[in-house]
């Protein structure tokens, strides 16, 4: 399994352990409330996913650069859904 499966698996175990829905932990890693997760948030979930702290910064900017579609650097409900719906459909 490579890095990227590795990384994808862990946040799909943070998830389906510690949240009853992708709901939640999306709310609860949106520790301004503001309803987008900013790259300092997705380093805090990848910390909780246990990612190691040396790639975290490169992984969340290459999540943002992946899902955000709006442009805005950030990663809003749809587009962290989208995520959690990749990450689901590569772990089967």
């Amino acid at each position: 399994m490579g890095r990227k499966e590795d990384i994808l698996n862990k946040i799909q175990i943070l998830i389906t352990n510690h949240f009853d829905t992708p709901e939640q932990a999306f709310a609860f890693f949106d520790k301004d409330g503001d309803g987008k997760l900013s790259k300092d948030e997705i380093k805090r979930l990848l910390k909780q996913a246990e990612i190691s702290g040396f790639i975290r910064g490169i992984v969340s900017s290459k999540l943002i650069e992946g899902y955000d579609t709006d442009g805005d650097e950030l990663i809003d409900w749809e587009e962290f859904k989208l995520a959690i719906d990749e990450i689901s459909d590569e772990s089967k």
